[in-house]
């Protein structure tokens, strides 16, 4: 049986192998572990390139994803950061090792709760998790220098990109939910928007309404 120390090493070289280059994400991805948000089912999976469910018939992404999703925020360490779709959290504990602050907005309140005792339990103390609609964004707090979609839109919401500051970068899958979407990364300039396709990914679809699980 391989031990943790060879699986994460493992994992660190996937990431680079994937194009995922910059230090400090990954010295990010190799600072918050991955099983600490993985169902204790899956948990001999938490390390493997691939995405694994999580409840509210999500998904955690898988590690390369992340890793390039995060690669391509550019984020500095005073950002302020939007998060649509926390999901399991991983995500953005990631976030919170690369910016000052992140917002994180999740429509599953079971989700919301799981990942904030996660949080908890990792003294996490820069991550603020919201029950929200995220198509909306979080108007109470923009304008955010950097957004994050971890769901797919047919578009990018114009609320998201109203709430993106001048030089902002915004990372979103986009795409019809049943096909291959494109990942695309937007920033915003005085002049408007400029658009540049990162790879095709699958998410699960972005999806309006909050969720209230007993």
């Amino acid at each position: 049986m391989i031990d943790n120390a060879t699986l994460k090493m493992q994992f660190l070289f996937s990431l680079r192998k994937a194009g995922i280059v910059d230090k400090q994400v990954l010295d990010a991805m190799e600072r918050v572990d991955r099983k600490d948000f993985v169902n204790s089912v899956f948990s001999e999976k938490a390390y493997d390139n691939t995405p694994l469910p999580i409840a509210c018939g999500q998904t955690i992404s898988q590690p390369t994803v992340v890793g390039l999703m995060t690669q391509a925020l550019q984020i500095r360490s005073r950002d302020k950061v939007l998060e649509v779709g926390t999901g399991s959290g991983y995500q953005a504990a990631i976030l919170s090792l690369l910016a000052r602050r992140v917002y994180t907005v999740e429509r599953h309140s079971l989700l919301v709760h799981n990942a904030t005792k996660v949080f908890q339990k990792l003294d996490i103390s820069n991550i603020t998790t919201i029950l929200a609609d995220g198509g909306y964004g979080l108007e109470q707090q923009a304008p955010f220098d950097r957004i994050i979609v971890t769901a797919a839109s047919d578009d990018p919401p114009s609320s998201l990109l109203s709430q993106l500051k001048i030089d902002g970068i915004m990372i979103i899958p986009v795409g019809q939910s049943d096909n291959m979407q494109n990942l695309i990364k937007i920033t915003k300039t005085d002049e408007g928007y400029d658009y540049q396709d990162l790879q095709p990914v699958r998410f699960v679809p972005l999806v309006a309404g909050i969720e209230k699980e007993q």
